[in-house]
């Protein structure tokens, strides 16, 4: 699929980050575009950069919609067919995502759960819901993001990441199998794996607000937590003041996006060129590089300190460490 212009794409997690930047770049080709996400006003966002910057005659589709619940995906199928007038789509990317809940040990096991359904029933779900329009099209593309966290999980040996982890896993895997299957039974569609390493998003941010963490909205009891989990990992807090904390996870939220190596725009347009490509890895970001090289050279070490030393020399990786 060389050309998106007149295909229909499907975008979970629409409203910011790498699905708007996949929703706008898809817009600008003349690819009409639905998303979906929990936030009806960033979704309003994007079909406004999307308007601005596409073709004449463009179509656009918006609906609120949380992927860790099938029947709200399969509303979402359906108001695609009634407004876009189609039984078919061309490229699906299971895009939406959030982070938290590190621990089995001592996160609580509903925030945990929560981010598993988000990040791997999101997918399954969004698979069932659409592939049989790829299926159904005369070419189709599925494409799920998996994350670095899906071949090595961790993102420091000070920090527990085990919800995300698990969940980016599997995604690969669950996508590394579609590659046989679709050769196999609908070899017209093609399948990505794309597994970004640290890109400028508001993913912190967002997570917060959905799992109910949001810095501003806090409770005391809460921060508490925040400052006993930071000081488990080595850093005595003192004196500091529940709202000096939730000025630090304020900051932590904006630097994660700021900060970034790479953008969100500069990973949709890698993304894009993978589909092009038809290729069904789609590493994306040099310490994505990095990592998959590291870890293959040296799984045994890749939960120790002396990994996460190379891998900070090689990409300035700071992350949770």
């Amino acid at each position: 699929m060389k050309d998106f212009r007149d295909k229909i794409a499907v975008i979970t997690g629409g409203g910011t980050g790498m699905g708007r930047e996949l929703a706008r770049q898809l817009a600008a080709e003349g690819c009409h575009v639905a998303i979906c996400d929990v936030s009806e006003e960033e979704m309003e966002r994007t079909r406004a950069f999307c308007k601005a910057e596409s073709p004449e005659g463009t179509r656009f589709v918006t609906f609120e919609a949380d992927v860790s619940d099938e029947s709200q995906l399969q509303a979402f199928r359906d108001a695609i067919c009634r407004e876009l007038e189609t039984d078919c789509v061309n490229l699906v990317f299971n895009n939406a995502g959030v982070g938290g809940a590190g621990s089995m040990i001592v996160d609580g096991r509903e925030e945990w759960e929560r981010t598993f359904d988000i990040c791997w029933k999101g997918v399954y779900y969004g698979s069932r819901t659409f592939i049989p329009m790829l299926v159904a099209s005369d070419e189709g593309h599925l494409v799920n993001t998996s994350s670095v966290n899906g071949f090595w999980a961790s993102v420091g040996p000070m920090t527990a990441h085990t919800s995300y982890s698990a969940a980016k896993f599997a995604v690969k895997g669950f996508t590394e199998a579609l590659v046989n299957d679709f050769r196999l039974n609908a070899p017209h569609v093609k399948v990505s794996v794309v597994m970004p390493g640290h890109i400028g998003t508001d993913i912190v941010k967002n997570s917060g607000k959905i799992l109910g963490r949001s810095p501003k909205e806090m409770t005391d009891e809460q921060l508490e937590e925040v400052r006993e989990r930071i000081e488990r990992m080595g850093f005595p807090l003192g004196n500091v003041s529940p709202d000096q904390i939730r000025g630090f996870l304020i900051q932590r939220g904006e630097q994660f996006r700021d900060d970034a190596p790479m953008t969100a725009s500069e990973a949709a347009s890698v993304i894009l060129d993978g589909v092009r490509e038809e290729r069904w890895r789609i590493l994306v970001g040099k310490d994505a590089d990095v990592l998959d090289r590291m870890v293959r050279e040296a799984p045994e070490e890749a939960y120790e300190q002396s990994f996460m030393e190379r891998l900070r020399g090689e990409t300035g990786w700071a992350i949770g460490n």
